[in-house]
């Protein structure tokens, strides 16, 4: 039985990143089609941080050659915020998320991801207070993605959360702040 579930629930382990930039209050995020969102009655294009399968690398190396696959931002100082069970009910993959700040400068390629690999990916650079409404209006559905921001407002960029203003801020929206924060401390 043992065997049956590895084949059923194994498909690897992942890591995300959110490239920010405080000095602008920007975040590098990526759009392109999931054809699973599509089935499921969504456009199909999504707005996620840059993400990746492991492919038998650590997760820092990973996620450095992976932001600049998709983003074209090369990243050197990378830093391992929490890692996340996505989905234990049906997968075992460990997402691990990252953060890292990044410059004009940083920019290395266009990004967009490897053709031959069938990605096409549009690069976004968007305010933090644009991406984190995009949350509450639907343009963000992408679960990595919307902890990633969370944690950003928390803890990359907390005047943000008062900006906001209370009508933002959904009872589970403030219990996901309550929690990031409290995993960004050390806590559980």
């Amino acid at each position: 039985m043992a065997g049956t579930h590895a084949r059923e629930y194994d498909r690897g382990n992942g890591a995300t990143i959110l490239l920010y930039n405080l000095e602008q209050r920007t975040v590098i995020l990526t759009r392109q089609f999931r054809y699973p969102a599509f089935v499921n009655g969504h456009s199909g294009m999504l707005i996620e941080a840059a993400a990746g399968m492991l492919d038998d690398a650590s997760p820092e190396e990973r996620i450095r050659a992976e932001a600049e696959e998709e983003t074209g931002f090369r990243v050197f100082d990378v830093r391992r915020i929490f890692d996340a069970f996505m989905r234990p009910g049906s997968v075992t993959e460990r997402l691990h998320f990252f953060v890292a700040a990044y410059t004009s400068g940083d920019k290395a390629s266009g990004g967009g991801g490897k053709a031959a690999e069938g990605e096409d990916i549009e690069v976004l650079e968007m305010p933090i207070d644009e991406a984190l409404a995009g949350i509450g209006s639907g343009l963000i559905q992408d679960g990595k993605t919307i902890m990633l921001l969370q944690y950003a407002a928390l803890h990359l960029f907390p005047e943000t959360i008062g900006a906001l203003g209370e009508r933002s801020l959904t009872g589970q929206t403030i219990g996901v702040y309550t929690l990031l924060s409290q995993i960004g401390q050390g806590g559980h």
